[in-house]
């Protein structure tokens, strides 16, 4: 994997795994993964902000994905960062930001 473009995430699916299987065998995974950050506001709060990540998986990735994950299930991932762009049902142009997940490591319990 390239140093240029690598992301490293460690948090919580937030849904089922969809899957597509294609015509030629190929398999993708999708899943979003929910990560959490901790902060001291100005107030002196303490304040929790959760991000929402769109993980997406190939080939083995995507078959030990729809294997081993369900929702609430932590896991670290390794991939790279893609960027693609589709129309909507109401023609509107969507741009949407994914990681390509290469590696794969389940945490916890579940």
């Amino acid at each position: 994997m390239s140093l240029r473009n690598r992301v490293s995430l460690i948090g919580y699916t937030g849904k089922e795994v969809e899957i597509v299987n294609f015509e030629n065998g190929g398999i993708k995974a999708s899943v979003s993964l929910a990560t959490n950050d901790h902060y001291t506001n100005a107030k002196g709060e303490k304040v929790e902000e959760t991000q929402w990540h769109n993980l997406v998986a190939y080939g083995k990735t995507a078959e030990i994905m729809q294997k081993y994950l369900s929702k609430g299930r932590e896991i670290a991932v390794e991939g790279k960062l893609t960027y693609r762009s589709y129309e909507d049902k109401e023609g509107v142009k969507r741009n949407i930001t994914e990681i390509r997940v290469e590696e794969l490591l389940l945490l916890g319990n579940k």
